[in-house]
């Protein structure tokens, strides 16, 4: 029958730290009416791993296949404390795959008879599991049982099993090998116990509003992307191969591209929407990201800007934002291309690029002044710049300071608009004074 350890030793348990296989101060807990601090004691525990070897043919019936033995010597036993509940916490050691510890009540436990000695075995790694166990004195004491251990947050089964009773302290006093205790845990894995795992999918309306996408039959919004030409007599000519058709559905629009929805209450009832100025691939990957798809890496890094042409152009925000990062990472700034970078960024209200050119301009400022005309550059970068210039002068200063909306960058910016659910597409001035609006 199974006799739960005293409370202090089930609390002890799920604080108590791995510690060596061999050393010097082991753990004393003493339950005194309720938890202590730890005491200290300097004495050793050594562990012990034994395999068997045959020698000769095994009798019929006997079996020792799958039986582990470790050794936990418990060194200077006299010594430890006797009182009822104090408990003496062993190494972890392995045994069967698993992690395990003997805890050991050298003056018993409050389930104790009088003069005996309490052992339990407790496992300490994720699992649960069936076992066959003895604890083993040589030629003084001996517990064998069956127990099934879990570990982990399966309510209703114990992590521990060992009895209160293993031995009288006056006969285990004789059993000493030069003060150290030996106990033998013998230990055969019967079967491993699969846990109570329930398989539960997924919200599946991403997957299914993706699967509408380019759907013909229920869509209600048809898109021609593409270029044509100019045929005799004024006439619009398509060029074969270049205007492609795109199925819809205006409630995925409305809150994934707004400005493309827009375009779409001016039409009539399927009537075609014409749209010349955007490569139909670029399109594609946007309609499909707007329908929840992914696009790959490979994709955003070879058509960065593209993307964030289109994504800018028909308010698909977080595309907007994922391409321009993927382009901040890739792009290599050089004194010759930072300039057109720069007005790029700024045209597209692309602050994290505009951010990533200031902060090159002002590392490598010796090398760029009377090198490059800074005369197209519009004013408002000046205020970029001082920010940039400022926020490196002030890596000294008090925290406090740094955090002012003026000198954020812009990933901390965007952070804390979308943590309050506003726009966090837009200029670096833009986004201060939302955020300052919002505070």
């Amino acid at each position: 029958m199974k006799t739960p350890i005293p409370p202090s030793a089930a609390a002890y348990s799920q604080s108590y730290k791995t510690l060596p296989a061999f050393f010097q101060l082991s753990v004393i807990f003493a339950d005194l009416g309720g938890p202590k601090q730890p005491k200290m004691m300097s004495f050793h525990h050594n562990i012990k791993h034994i395999t068997a070897v045959s020698v000769g043919t095994p009798p019929n019936g006997y079996s020792y296949e799958g039986w582990k033995t470790t050794e936990v010597h418990f060194h200077g036993f006299a010594g430890l404390p006797s009182a009822c509940g104090e408990i003496v916490v062993s190494p972890e050691f392995t045994c069967c795959g698993h992690q395990w510890r003997l805890e050991l009540c050298p003056g018993g436990d409050d389930k104790s008879p009088r003069e005996m000695i309490a052992v339990y075995l407790k496992l300490c790694s994720s699992g649960k599991i069936f076992v066959e166990y003895s604890l083993v004195v040589e030629d003084t004491a001996y517990y064998d049982w069956e127990a099934l251990f879990s570990y982990g947050e399966d309510y209703g089964y114990y992590d521990y099993d060992g009895t209160p009773d293993f031995a009288k302290r006056s006969k285990i006093m004789n059993a000493l090998v030069k003060g150290t205790l030996i106990i033998e845990v013998r230990m055969k894995l019967d079967k491993e116990i699969e846990p109570f795992t329930p398989f539960i999918p997924e919200n599946p309306l991403c997957k299914h509003i993706l699967k509408r996408f380019m759907e013909e039959e229920t869509a209600d919004v048809l898109f021609e992307v593409g270029s044509e030409s100019e045929g005799c007599r004024g006439a619009r000519k398509r060029i074969k191969g270049t205007l492609a058709t795109f199925h819809a559905h205006s409630f995925v629009l409305r809150d994934c591209a707004p400005t493309l929805a827009e375009l779409c209450k001016s039409a009539t009832t399927m009537s075609p929407i014409r749209i010349s100025d955007v490569k139909p691939d670029m399109f594609r990957h946007m309609l499909y990201y707007v329908y929840g798809g992914k696009i790959s890496d490979e994709v955003l890094e070879s058509n960065a800007r593209d993307l964030i042409d289109v994504a800018d152009k028909y308010s698909v925000v977080n595309l907007k934002l994922e391409a321009e990062a993927c382009y901040a990472r890739s792009v290599k700034l050089t004194v010759g291309n930072m300039l057109d970078i720069l007005l790029y960024a700024d045209s597209k209200n692309c602050a994290l690029l505009k951010e990533l050119v200031i902060d090159f301009m002002v590392e490598n400022w010796e090398g760029i002044i009377g090198k490059v005309s800074f005369q197209d550059v519009p004013g408002s970068i000046t205020t970029d710049l001082l920010t940039a210039m400022g926020r490196g002068e002030g890596k000294d200063k008090e925290s406090s300071k740094r955090t002012d909306c003026n000198v954020m960058r812009v990933g901390t910016l965007r952070k804390k608009l979308h943590e309050k659910g506003l726009d966090i597409d837009g200029s670096r001035e833009a986004m201060i004074a939302l955020l300052k609006e919002n505070l």
